[in-house]
């Protein structure tokens, strides 16, 4: 038997409401800029960026991923606005809480510590978090455009995040593999 890679990355996901409307904003992005790339994943915040794992070593990934968000609390979440990292992406903007960047920062800390996983960008850069509504082929002239609409736009929600989520590509788009309940407190 062949031992197989597979990419996965680890998130939070907004509740239904707000995944339904990110998937309007994401819709407006590939009909009207031509910027698809956002489609391939549900609507989510990243705390760990992608990474390989293998599949034979999935259920140690699960054991470390269930005991490390037992210990969490749910995680209160903020949208606010629309956010861009100039010239290829548009987000919605999530506010940077003392619970979002604690739970980043212990999930990063606790992937390598048990699992050695580590992203070598994260290391270098702090964590700015944000749910991508166009990026990657959205061309800057398609960029100009999108933010002119966009960048002064109200959009506001609250939301308790309950799980964390972990996905994995499926050679087309990223899918929702397991959650995995926040039970700290």
């Amino acid at each position: 038997m062949s031992s197989s890679n597979r990419r996965f990355f680890i998130a939070l996901l907004p509740p239904q409401e707000v995944q339904n409307y990110a998937n309007e904003i994401k819709q407006i992005f590939a009909d009207r800029y031509g910027s698809r790339a956002a489609l391939k994943s549900p609507p989510h915040v990243t705390l760990q960026p992608p990474f390989d794992w293998l599949s034979e070593d999935l259920p140690t990934l699960i054991q470390r991923l269930s005991e490390f968000a037992s210990q969490q609390a749910p995680v209160p979440v903020e949208l606010s606005g629309f956010g861009a990292f100039v010239p290829r992406v548009i987000y919605i903007n999530v506010v940077k809480t003392p619970e979002l960047l604690d739970l980043q920062a212990k999930l990063m800390a606790y992937m390598e510590t048990t699992l050695g996983i580590v992203d070598p960008v994260s290391k270098t850069r702090s964590f700015a978090p944000h749910m991508t509504v166009g990026y990657r082929d959205l061309t800057k002239q398609n960029f100009r455009a999108a933010w002119a609409e966009f960048q002064a736009q109200p959009l506001r929600f609250n939301f308790q995040v309950l799980n964390l989520t972990l996905l994995i590509h499926d050679g087309k788009r990223w899918i929702i593999y397991k959650e995995f309940p926040l039970m700290g407190g």
